[in-house]
């Protein structure tokens, strides 16, 4: 006879028990308390395949929560996914194995996304779900009708990011999305109520969200909510009411099991209440069985999926958005605007360049879908005809996020991660900030995503040392497998994109001025010399004795500073360094090249000086800010400061 869900269930908490004892650390807690809402969800709920954890039309499970990472290595496990073997069940934590502390995505096949950082999967989910409902307006839903679950527990809830996802899903009522909330009042201090008084689930139905509360252990009515979440016209939240370490005998509900602290007595005390007699790492056959039927009963939905595609006129198309390959001719007209303004330079902010750049790329490119928070006008990243996505068809391209930077980019990094969109946004550079964890996180995740922040430094004027960025360019410089873009003109900018929107599996930030700059780039060449990260524009007159390197808006301040200075015979060679991090990818021979034997290097950059040392040695000179900003015209701060073309000579000089 088939093992009962409990039993099921147990599997779920005897693994975690197992797992974290072997480990000596990790989270056992929050897997044996989610147990079994976890069975009930895979057991003829969740859409999936455990042979084909990949295709495209499968429902997302992301788990929020991700220090309990153990419910979903069990999961996965369990159901039958080849690559989660016992042995990497044994091996959970350790170095080489695909069972991290936390899910990693592209570690281990089925995890949709990484988690950890508290609130951020569930803020990714949100953008997962976006995309679902973009590409069922484009595609239909015979091919694109999916859902996605999250699990997500107090700590989620209380993270400021949580509010943003929240009320963003609520507004464009995204009703494919549930989550799933582990409502057993913990946190690692303690009880939850030690900090939190918020009712949350009045909290999510203020936000749009239909609601209901639940026993998280009864079966019947886990399932219940889950049919009845499948039938709302809105996200749904149900508060599943559990006790953390359930099943773990005294230490059931005990907010301090919320980590590593099931002992060898504890562990056998549990095994005994459960009645579970096997081996560590050992699933009786009779408890195995069905959960890998389980595994496998998705395989008939995926495989008229498949044939639904096979048959569909739209097949090419899906095939080709869901591998993020670009369509045909992708670039025609944006290398039409770069010869353009190649021979008629036209004098704007790179912001509006790259605004220029958009109205060739989004018509191109239907997987595109764009957005702002708040800051439409100011950033350029609207095109007509994009539409506002939005209910009921969600066919618009263009995303109002409302004043929620970390909900934004969390959400694109989502997008990307289902597949099928390629999404970029903007705000100014100085907020940042408040995107910078979800930044971090795609960049970990190699999440293809286009940051567009513009108003990059001083030149913003009248706003002020608020809005000023000056250590945002070195700090986002310092993050691994992140483009940091800084484009100097209409042609840089133009080429910077070709770039983003190549780079699959890196996401990019494109600094944009607020001011007009001065076009440098003007005349035709090979290639896009974006692609090295830095690169000579301007040649010296004969053996160069001194190099200038800048980026950005300081491109044209260094191209007047090389020209005083051959005035006065000192040959002068100008370097312009769009991308740090594609310099890095060279080869040393051509890095060597690009930064030049001339025995005097400058750099200017309305930015601290951090990370230019790269180009210029410790002895060379900068040009540059050294504190914050100050609220004036733009043409007035670059003065005050001294970021001028006089102060690049006297720097140059001094070193002669």
């Amino acid at each position: 006879m088939p093992a009962p869900l409990k039993t099921m269930a147990d599997a779920i908490r005897v693994l975690s028990m197992d797992a974290v004892h072997a480990a000596r650390s990790g989270h056992q807690g929050m897997p044996m308390g989610m147990a079994d809402v976890a069975t009930v969800l895979f057991n003829g709920v969740l859409k999936y395949d455990a042979a084909r954890p990949d295709w495209h039309d499968r429902d997302r499970f992301v788990l929020s929560a991700g220090h309990g990472s153990m419910l979903i290595y069990a999961l996965l496990h369990l159901t039958g996914v080849k690559a989660v073997t016992m042995e990497q069940i044994r091996n959970f934590r350790q170095l080489g194995s695909n069972t991290a502390g936390h899910p990693e995505y592209g570690h281990t096949p089925g995890v949709e996304t990484t988690t950890g950082p508290l609130g951020q999967g569930l803020a990714t989910a949100v953008g997962m779900a976006m995309a679902e409902r973009h590409l069922a307006s484009r595609f239909g839903e015979a091919l694109v009708d999916h859902r996605t679950w999250v699990i997500a527990g107090d700590g989620c809830l209380m993270e400021g990011v949580s509010h943003e996802a929240i009320s963003l899903a609520g507004r464009f009522k995204l009703s494919r999305l549930t989550v799933l909330f582990d409502d057993n009042n913990t946190t690692i201090d303690g009880v939850a109520t030690i900090a939190e008084t918020g009712d949350q689930v009045a909290r999510f139905k203020a936000a749009g969200w239909a609601v209901k509360a639940i026993d998280g252990h009864d079966h019947k009515a886990i399932k219940a909510a889950l049919k009845w979440a499948m039938r709302q016209d809105r996200p749904s939240m149900i508060a599943c009411r559990t006790l953390i370490s359930k099943g773990a005998g005294p230490k059931e509900g005990d907010p301090h099991s919320h980590g590593y602290t099931l002992f060898d007595k504890e562990i056998a005390e549990a095994r005994a209440a459960m009645g579970w007699t096997a081996e560590p790492f050992t699933v009786p056959e009779e408890v195995l069985k069905p959960w890998r039927k389980a595994g496998r009963k998705g395989a008939k939905a995926r495989k008229a999926w498949e044939a639904r595609l096979a048959s569909s006129n739209q097949g090419p198309e899906f095939r080709r958005a869901m591998a993020g390959d670009l369509p045909q001719g992708a670039f025609e007209a944006l290398d039409a605007h770069i010869a353009a303004a190649t021979t008629n330079p036209p004098a704007a902010a790179t912001r509006q360049h790259s605004g220029a750049a958009l109205e060739r790329l989004v018509p191109a490119i239907p997987e595109m879908i764009g957005g702002s928070a708040d800051l439409t006008g100011s950033n350029n990243t609207i095109v007509k005809g994009m539409g506002a996505f939005d209910a009921p068809d969600y066919a618009g391209r263009y995303v109002h996020y409302g004043v929620r930077e970390f909900g934004m980019a969390a959400a694109m990094n989502g997008m990307a991660l289902h597949g099928g969109v390629i999404p970029y946004s903007g705000t100014f550079l100085a907020f940042a900030d408040y995107s910078r964890p979800a930044i971090r996180l795609g960049a970990l995740m190699g999440a293809r995503v286009i940051h567009v922040m513009t108003h990059d430094s001083i030149g913003l004027g009248e706003d002020g040392p608020t809005h000023q960025p000056v250590e945002h360019l070195a700090s986002l410089r310092a993050m691994p497998n992140l483009n940091v873009f800084r484009p100097a003109d209409a042609v840089e900018t133009a080429e910077c994109w070709k770039l983003a929107l190549g780079a699959r599996a890196t996401p990019s930030v494109m600094a944009l001025s607020r001011q007009k700059v001065t076009p440098v780039r003007t005349r035709a060449v090979e290639g896009n010399p974006c692609a090295e990260g830095a690169y000579e524009l301007v040649a010296a007159s004969s053996e160069a004795k001194v190099s200038l390197f800048a980026s950005g808006s300081e491109v044209g301040i260094a191209v007047r500073a090389a020209e005083m200075l051959e005035a006065e015979g000192v040959p002068t060679r100008v370097v312009s360094v769009p991308c740090f991090e594609l310099f890095e990818t060279l080869k040393p021979a051509d890095q060597a090249r690009v930064i030049g034997k001339a025995p005097v290097r400058v750099a200017v950059e309305a930015a601290v000086r951090q990370g230019w040392d790269r180009f210029i040695g410790s002895d060379g000179g900068f040009v540059g800010m050294t504190g914050f900003g100050a609220s004036a015209p733009d043409t007035v701060l670059y003065k005050h400061f001294g970021i001028t073309a006089e102060a690049v000579v006297a720097a140059a000089r001094a070193r002669l």
